[in-house]
């Protein structure tokens, strides 16, 4: 697994090794690897959602969204998913303007390798997105139930 990034005429490929559970001593760990530490964190982050977070959460909470059951800042791995559909292994991650940036792109990029290696699947919706035409987000999401 890698990416291709063209700097100056120069073709660099960067190999992500996708984080891999089984590899790991899951003992004292919880969900899909998520230690007691990043649960604290995800109850911290409900407290704190963006205005786009709250908004979609609006739209997905309670099983409003087709009786679907998601669950919003919720720890996988070592990683904090905006939302989660268990039933579906979907997440939806809402990125703002610092997803933009080439070092947190390749973050993300790894990220979702590491998430979709563990039978998980990602979808990313901008800030702009959610805010300007939720009625598309959702439909977006819609075509994933699918």
């Amino acid at each position: 697994m890698g990416f291709l990034r063209f700097t100056n005429n120069i073709i660099v490929l960067r190999v992500i090794k996708p984080f891999d559970l089984a590899k790991r001593d899951t003992r004292d760990m919880m969900w899909k690897g998520a230690s007691p530490k990043i649960f604290g964190n995800a109850k911290a982050l409900r407290d704190k959602m963006t205005p786009s977070e709250k908004l979609l959460w609006e739209e997905l909470r309670g099983k409003k969204f087709m009786g679907l059951k998601f669950r919003r800042q919720h720890p996988v791995l070592v990683y904090i998913a905006d939302f989660y559909c268990h039933s579906l292994k979907l997440i939806i991650e809402i990125d703002g303007g610092y997803h933009l940036g080439f070092l947190q792109m390749e973050k993300d990029l790894e990220r979702t390798k590491d998430l979709e290696f563990n039978g998980l699947k990602v979808i990313r919706f901008t800030n702009d997105e959610v805010e300007n035409d939720i009625q598309k987000v959702l439909a977006e999401i819609g075509e994933c139930v699918k």
